[in-house]
């Protein structure tokens, strides 16, 4: 029987944090990056030996600036790596030097363990003992001998410890040891499932900086389907199988609550014609095919080391930079709808203008867990407060990115879709000479006091929707613009609210200076 973990999933809210971290300080090899299969607009990463060989890799959820986890019960709360019993000095010091949070080493069964913490704080455990690399990988500064091996294990949180240890059991794993309130279960490919007794301790909250899940290994997809009519039987937590291309998969909880993957050995990471090295090409998944280009720009860039790297500034509000691999100099910024995010807008603005960069924002306001720019008091009504807070905010954002980025004001579109759009309109009136080219699409006028402002160095495309209700606000606010001496070019095309197909080609055209229909 096929036993041992395949892989451990979890979570970062950092990407470039995370691939320096396991990539560059740990010398895993990046074998894949792709789009989720739950959820494509979600980057997902593998890090594993040289091939990607089950036993060998972490993966990782990329949640970019998301909102932390909980690590409690039901959850797996440390993961643990095989090194050479010799290298663990080599690993104390090279942590010390890169000032990675270290703990021991410390002995555990009779194992000397190496506690580090990642940049989410996640627990990741080097421990001295001698097991097989399938398919070593050696990056610069790290000696064969040093070398990460594969996987050693992980920590289970469990208040039903017994249940827990008995249904991990299942997959080939057989109790080995007790200590310290853990119990040690060992697969016949020698990694370790230590189950901790956790009864009183609070429960596990998803979020960035926790664990999803530990997998384990299948031989092929009709073991999967045994164990899944094996745990149907047993009237198991529902189970919930899918085709991730790579691996087969099965989703289980055990009665702890921690949820439990079983995954094919097959076909393994290395059956992309399209990719001629492992983990240099964002792959997307099959079934979102179609809108692979979209998925590319949204989802978060990074460099692995040595490559150059976009660095990031401490700014008023939460960002991120999409640069083509052609850059003509021109940037357009980027403010969400209520509910979006600073992806959202993205695909839009790359086909108006394909090769500039982007920088897309995150609004600070949130309405029922619903990221915006501005709160609302009740239908109609605006909170003319936090429109001015968040104003003065926006316009330090925009004084500090523009020194910080070099962005080039000349050269720099602001492109708000509904609330975001909403939000633009007031802050250029609110602080003139802050934007000098905006698009704003399905805006209306939310400010009940017109202030004083001279808007004669600003040009706006207002683009309205045919159907939309709210069509008729877009005209008055093109009014209020032209009162404070903006140049304002209204659209209106066969759409909703909704954005639709003729926005990006409108766009597109205003910004190569075309009249606006």
């Amino acid at each position: 029987m096929t036993s041992g973990i395949h892989h451990l999933t979890l979570i970062t809210r950092d990407v470039q944090a995370n691939i320096d971290f396991y990539a560059g300080f740990l010398g895993l090899r990046l074998v894949k990056q792709t789009g989720g299969y739950e959820d494509a607009e979600q980057l997902h990463l593998f890090y594993g030996d040289r091939l990607g060989t089950p036993g060998s890799l972490i993966t990782f959820l990329v949640w970019q600036d998301g909102s932390a986890g909980r690590v409690g019960h039901g959850q797996v709360s440390e993961i643990a790596l095989a090194v050479p019993p010799a290298s663990i000095g080599f690993w104390l010091t090279r942590a010390l030097t890169r000032q990675v949070p270290t703990a021991g080493p410390r002995q555990e069964f009779g194992e000397p363990v190496l506690r580090l913490r990642d940049p989410d704080g996640v627990v990741v455990k080097l421990v001295g003992v001698e097991m097989p690399a399938a398919s070593p990988w050696l990056s610069p500064g790290i000696e064969p001998g040093d070398a990460i091996l594969r996987l050693r294990g992980a920590t289970i949180l469990s208040e039903t410890p017994e249940e827990t240890a008995h249904f991990v059991g299942r997959f080939g794993y057989e109790a080995a040891a007790k200590a310290d309130g853990v119990q040690r279960l060992v697969s016949g490919s020698g990694d370790v499932i230590d189950v901790q007794e956790a009864a009183g301790f609070w429960p596990g909250a998803p979020g960035t900086g926790v664990a999803d899940h530990v997998a384990f290994r299948a031989e092929d997809v009709a073991a999967v389907t045994a164990a899944e009519a094996s745990l149907a039987r047993l009237n198991s937590s529902i189970t919930n199988r899918h085709d991730r291309k790579y691996f087969t998969s099965l989703y289980v909880r055990e009665p702890g609550g921690t949820l439990i993957e079983l995954a094919t050995d097959g076909p393994g990471f290395t059956v992309d014609e399209a990719e001629p090295e492992l983990g240099k090409t964002l792959m997307v998944p099959p079934s979102d095919a179609e809108r692979a280009e979209a998925i590319r720009v949204m989802l978060p860039q990074f460099a692995l080391p040595g490559e150059p790297r976009p660095t990031y500034r401490d700014l008023p509000f939460v960002h991120r930079f999409h640069v083509p691999e052609q850059d003509d100099g021109s940037t357009i910024v980027l403010l969400h709808g209520t509910g979006g995010s600073e992806a959202d807008l993205m695909p839009l603005a790359r086909r108006a203008a394909p090769r500039a960069g982007l920088l897309g924002l995150r609004g600070r306001s949130t309405e029922e867990g619903t990221a915006r720019w501005f709160r609302r008091l009740g239908e109609g009504r605006f909170d003319q407060a936090d429109i001015r807070t968040e104003a003065e905010a926006f316009a330090a954002f925009v004084e500090e990115a523009v020194k910080a980025y070099g962005l080039d004001p000349d050269r720099t579109t602001w492109l708000g879709y509904s609330n975001g759009a909403n939000f633009l309109a007031a802050a250029m009136r609110l602080h003139p000479g802050l934007i000098r080219k905006a698009v704003l699409l399905r805006a209306i006028d939310v400010l009940e006091e017109q202030p004083q402002a001279d808007l004669s160095d600003s040009a706006t495309l207002i683009v309205a929707g045919a159907s939309d209700p709210y069509a008729p606000g877009a005209a008055a606010l093109a009014e209020q613009l032209r009162k404070a001496g903006g140049h304002v070019a209204l659209a209106r095309i066969d759409a909703g609210h909704a954005l639709a197909d003729a926005d990006a080609g409108t766009i597109k055209a205003w910004l190569a200076g075309a009249p606006a229909k």
